[in-house]
Formats: C-alpha cells, sequence, structure tokens
C-alpha cells in the first residue's frame, strides 16, 4: 500500500516537472518572440528626397536595421507629405508618428527655449554660432528630453540674409519691402517685428508664387534655401546681414523610444546623432557654395554701412531684451549665451 502510493508521488512529480519544463520553454520561446519581434519608426520630414537631410536619415536608418538584425527600422515620409511642423508635432502627439526632422520653429510650442539661437542678429558669423554651439547645445538637448522628446543633435541650416527685388541696406528701407516669413515659425515673425516690419506669412511652398506674383518682394533665407527652392529666381540682391541663425533638429517622442532595450537605444542614438552631425557640417559647406552660385547667377551682394550696420545690431539688442522680459525664451540660458559670446568677442577683438 505505502510502495503503491510512493510509486504513484513519484509519477505524478515527473509529470509536474515535465510539464514545467515545457513551460519553462514556452516562456523562454516567448520572450525570445517578444525580442526578436521587429519596431518600426515613422518618420516625417519637409526635406525631399535627394536632400542631404534624406540621405544622412536613409543611410542611419539602413544602418540601425543591420546593428539590430533588423529589429529597429525606420518607415521615412519625406517631402512634407505628412504636413507642416506643427501637423507632424499633431501625429506624434497621437502616435501616427513617431519622430521628426523639424525646424527650430516647428519645436517651439513643446520647448520654447529651442529658438534661443534664432534671436535676431544674435551672431554676427558662423565662428561666433560654432563657439556658443559647442557650449550650449548639449543643455538645449536636455531641455528638449524633460518636454518628453529625445533629440540627437541640432543641424545648422545656415544665416537668413534678406534677399530683395530693390536695393536694401537700412533699417527703413527693409521696413517698406512686402517681407515673406513662414507661416508656422513666431520666432521668424518675431524677428522681423523687431526692425517694424509686418511681415506676410506664407507656408514655404507658396513663397515662390508669392514673389512672382508681387504679394512678397523680399525674403530671408539661408543661400542654399534660396537655390533649392528657385526663390532666387525672383530676387536680385541680397544683404550682407545675418538675421537670422536658421537650424532644425531631428527628434523622437519619447515614449515609443524607450520601448527600445537599452542596447537598441544605444545604437539609435549613436546612428542618429552621427546623421545629424553629418548635415550639420555638410550643410555648412553647401552653403559656402551656394554664396559663390549666386553672385555668379547675377545677385548682388550689399553691405551695410557702418551707421547701418550700428543701427541694426542696437534695434536687435533692444529687441531681444524685450523678447527675454516677455518670457520668449528663459532668462538664465539668454545671459548664458550672452556671457559667451562676450567672452569670445574679447578674446578675438583684434581679428
Amino acid at each position: 500500500m505505502i510502495i503503491s502510493r510512493v510509486l504513484k508521488f513519484m509519477r505524478t512529480t515527473n509529470l509536474l516537472r515535465q510539464n514545467l519544463v515545457r513551460a519553462g520553454v514556452f516562456v523562454v520561446l516567448a520572450v525570445g518572440s517578444l525580442s526578436s519581434h521587429a519596431v518600426t519608426f515613422k518618420i516625417a520630414t519637409l526635406s525631399p528626397e535627394g536632400t542631404g537631410w534624406m540621405k544622412a536619415l536613409r543611410g542611419a536608418a539602413k544602418n540601425i536595421s543591420e546593428r539590430t538584425d533588423g529589429a529597429v527600422k525606420f518607415k521615412i515620409y519625406p517631402g512634407g507629405v505628412m504636413g507642416d511642423d506643427k501637423a507632424v508635432l499633431r501625429k506624434m502627439r497621437i502616435g501616427q508618428l513617431h519622430g521628426a526632422a523639424l525646424t527650430s520653429g516647428g519645436v517651439m510650442q513643446p520647448y520654447p527655449d529651442i529658438a534661443l539661437y534664432n534671436l535676431p542678429l544674435i551672431f554676427r558669423n558662423f565662428a561666433e554660432a560654432d563657439y556658443v554651439r559647442a557650449r550650449m547645445d548639449a543643455k538645449l538637448m536636455a531641455g528638449l528630453r524633460e518636454q518628453k522628446f529625445v533629440g540627437f543633435g541640432l543641424a545648422e541650416v545656415g544665416f537668413a540674409y534678406p534677399m530683395t527685388q530693390q536695393p536694401v541696406t537700412s533699417v527703413s528701407g527693409f521696413a517698406d519691402r512686402r517681407v515673406w516669413a513662414p507661416d508656422n515659425d513666431p520666432g521668424a515673425i518675431k524677428a522681423y517685428s523687431s526692425f517694424n516690419v509686418t511681415p506676410i506669412p506664407l507656408p514655404i511652398a507658396d513663397v515662390l508664387t508669392g514673389l512672382q506674383t508681387g504679394l512678397i518682394d523680399s525674403i530671408g533665407s539661408p543661400p542654399i534655401g534660396a537655390i533649392a527652392l528657385q526663390w532666387h529666381t525672383q530676387v536680385k540682391y541680397a544683404t550682407e546681414l545675418p538675421i537670422l541663425y536658421v537650424y532644425g533638429l531631428f527628434t523622437i517622442a519619447e515614449k515609443p523610444f524607450l520601448r527600445l532595450d537599452e542596447e537598441q537605444q544605444k545604437i539609435v542614438t549613436e546612428e542618429l546623432s552621427a546623421a545629424v552631425r553629418q548635415v550639420d557640417a555638410d550643410s555648412r559647406r553647401d552653403n559656402e557654395s551656394a554664396v559663390a552660385a549666386l553672385t555668379k547667377q547675377g545677385i548682388e551682394w550689399l553691405s551695410p554701412s557702418a551707421e547701418e550696420s550700428s543701427e541694426w545690431f542696437t534695434m536687435a539688442n533692444n529687441a531681444n531684451e524685450q523678447l527675454i522680459r516677455e518670457d520668449y525664451v528663459s532668462e538664465p540660458l539668454y545671459q548664458e549665451m550672452i556671457g559667451h559670446l562676450e567672452q569670445y568677442r574679447s578674446e578675438n577683438s583684434d581679428r
């Protein structure tokens, strides 16, 4: 009797052990299935196919897919097919999109401080911009992360110079022009307002038609942008005045990014950060070439007089101080930037 019970217990124990082993195998298989499931990020950009942004993004996407054995993929929507920056941000919030290459003005709604470098005439040349960015870009990316967006760095587009159909070098002359501003960029609109200009907001797609019809007769654009969008065919003059420092960034919403494991996050960060650095460097070279190309195609570059330049910069300084009082960007960041600029200018006053 006792032996019979012992044998029955042993058979029950063996059956339980087998079931546990099978269950363990199932759990391992299930976990393996989840870890190998591909994650696809849906990404939007205004940049058309074939541009530097698109080439860099597609290259990064290929590298990420290879390094994660196909577990992390990207589906990219170029050329603004997902709408402007506002539309893209809205789609990111509801999960229809996961990331985007955006203009600084487009990111102001969730994170106003991203427009720190967009203040009018804040930089006088690229050397100043480089000096400040080396010391403050990381802070801007950290602030963006606090707003639940993962940023991978800033990419320069270039200085926006006034480009007009009539020669203009003075503040008063510019104020009389019909000046375009991007309709979704509050930074540009405020910048032009600093010089007593009431800009005419238009989508980028309507600027060429606006110039052709006379709705606008002046733009502010980096040289490479003016050529790429054919705006240079409708203007005759460019003024050597760096009105705005224009830049963009690439970001992914934090929630989908955190679905990746730590190693995948590391790979995505490395590849996308490298892509943004590549775009940043390429833009500088492209704009240098574009300046020469504009000159070759008949655009006349005008230099403000010393008196005119002084008026431009004085008005910009006053406007920037007013914008800080209005909390356009945070005062501590602004004051830190001014401190860096003063340091750079004092070290390079003889150059």
